[in-house]
């Protein structure tokens, strides 16, 4: 079968608007001579293709040779580039400070020190105001290297001030470097192992911060020192389940940037991984009225043109609003309403396959699967959890032990009970070679192998036995990963109430909400 996730090409040109399809082709007849006509040929039958299939492009296509294919496919990525530069470059500050140096350096290789030096002079200003800092190092290169093989009139302490601007940005940078490998290395452990699940995981955590530059970085003034000392303190905070601290640092990394807005406009990502996050923080904690309040404002900025004119921001916008959407259902005991929500999130799964890492889009087949199970739809969860349990990949064990966690007791629900004790065993040999069992699992493991041989009569109270032993744990912080992923109290208080999962759910979000009120 065609794979059209492996040819970069096809990637790039199916992820073209439709004014940069448009532009390009304009660029091409300004640009090319009519040796490019092949170029434009494999263009237009890369563009109608629906999956990357070399075969069909060449029988489709016979002005194009396979032993000329390699070569014409990446003349035209280079060209697509080139006209989507010429496209951009007044959008993104990068783009801009990237073409003033360009000028720079030619008028320098003109012999033109002085009208080089006063472009570089303007860059400074546009970087710093901008807080560019790494444009402000190959600026001040090439101002040291102007300075020191031409006599350009310039002041007499232009070396000593030449230097003490560049160990002032080389130290500047060497704190943003440590503090974003440092945001990237908490990140990455998350995304392999999920929250904390034992000391030897909260120690392992714990010697990130220890880090010299976290300490270095907590007077520090600059954007970039305190956004990435910002999100160290979040994937830390997050990690051990300290969720008050974590909101605390998300709050202070979305207000950095409504304090300095333009910002918004040159890291729109990272705004927009903060407000994420910030959206999770307030559902981690119940604040049902902040939540909703920074959905709103959410929703909101998603329909501005930063957001509307760029592709990217729009995926992960979808990503994080309708991840936010279904946090709401959860929290609310809205779950049938919340499945209204599921054909939109399988559509646009769809359409940005090519896009979507893997790690999203297991969590929302996990979510969907919650959403089902919550609402009394044990076998659609089941064929969500399968897509995850049958996916391999090395992410997020935390979230592979809970899939068949969730998936052995929704079979559980259905009575399954020859499945059962096979997946019992399967799924305790998995979670305890994950090193993931905690009490709360081997509590809800323990009562699973009693229940197959009790009568009905007998499991009312053992399962007021198994809430009984497992109500203490919710504020263990160790133990409230299970909780996060699985609400098993709200679960055996269905079972002996006789409720759905989400009535249950449903009835707790309104006592708080009226508690609120009062």
């Amino acid at each position: 079968m065609p794979n059209r996730s492996t040819d970069a090409l096809f990637q790039l040109i199916q992820s073209l608007e439709r004014s940069e399809k448009r532009n390009f082709k304009l660029y091409m007849t300004r640009n090319s001579t009519s040796g490019d006509l092949k170029v434009v040929h494999l263009f237009d039958g890369l563009e109608k293709m629906k999956e990357y299939d070399e075969e069909q492009l060449l029988l489709k296509n016979p002005s194009l040779l396979k032993q000329q294919l390699s070569n014409l496919k990446a003349h035209l990525y280079r060209e697509i580039l080139a006209s989507l530069r010429l496209l951009k470059q007044d959008e993104n500050i990068d783009l801009q400070l990237h073409e003033q140096l360009d000028f720079a350096r030619l008028l320098y290789n003109k012999g033109l020190y002085l009208q080089s030096l006063k472009i570089l002079d303007r860059i400074k200003d546009l970087a710093r105001n901008n807080n560019q800092v790494t444009y402000l190092l190959q600026v001040l290169f090439l101002e040291k290297k102007i300075e020191a093989l031409h006599i350009t009139r310039s002041l007499q302490d232009r070396a000593d001030t030449l230097s003490a601007e560049a160990e002032e940005v080389t130290e500047r940078l060497g704190l943003i470097g440590s503090l974003s490998n440092l945001s990237l290395q908490l990140y990455s452990w998350y995304i392999r192992n999920g929250h904390a699940r034992n000391e030897e995981d909260t120690y392992s955590v714990d010697t990130f911060l220890k880090h010299p530059a976290i300490t270095e970085a907590q007077d520090s003034k600059g954007f970039y020192e305190r956004l990435y000392l910002y999100q160290c303190l979040c994937w830390h905070a997050f990690i051990t389940q300290n969720f008050l601290v974590y909101y605390r640092y998300c709050q202070k990394w979305v207000d950095l940037f409504e304090d300095e807005p333009k910002m918004i406009e040159i890291e729109t990502a990272l705004y927009i991984k903060g407000v994420h996050n910030l959206m999770g923080a307030h559902f981690d904690l119940h604040n049902y009225q902040k939540f909703n309040e920074t959905i709103d404002r959410f929703e909101h900025f998603i329909q501005t043109p930063v957001i509307q004119n760029n592709q990217n921001n729009l995926i992960q916008t979808f990503v994080y609003l309708n991840t936010a959407r279904l946090n709401r259902h959860f929290m609310e005991g809205t779950f049938t309403e919340g499945l209204e929500l599921v054909p939109f999130i399988e559509e646009k799964l769809k359409e940005y396959d090519l896009f979507l890492d893997r790690h999203r889009v297991l969590v929302f087949y996990y979510k969907i699967a919650s959403l089902y199970f919550g609402s009394g739809h044990n076998e659609k969860s089941i064929d969500y959890l399968n897509k995850i349990i049958n996916w391999k990949v090395d992410l997020r064990t935390d979230l592979q032990c809970y899939a068949r966690l969730l998936h052995l007791i929704a079979h559980y629900e259905l009575g399954n009970y020859a499945l059962l004790e096979y997946l019992l065993k399967s799924v305790y040999r998995f979670m305890s070679r994950m090193q993931n069992l905690s009490t709360v699992e081997e509590e809800v493991f323990a009562f699973l192998r009693r229940s197959f041989r009790s009568s009905p009569k007998q499991l009312k109270p053992q399962f007021e036995m198994l809430l009984a032993a497992l109500k203490p744990l919710e504020k263990s912080r160790l133990e409230s990963r299970a909780f996060m992923y699985l609400d098993i109290i709200s679960w055996l208080e269905s079972k002996i109430e006789h409720k759905q999962v989400q009535n249950v759910i449903r009835q707790k979000y309104l006592d708080a909400k009226r508690a609120v009120s009062q």
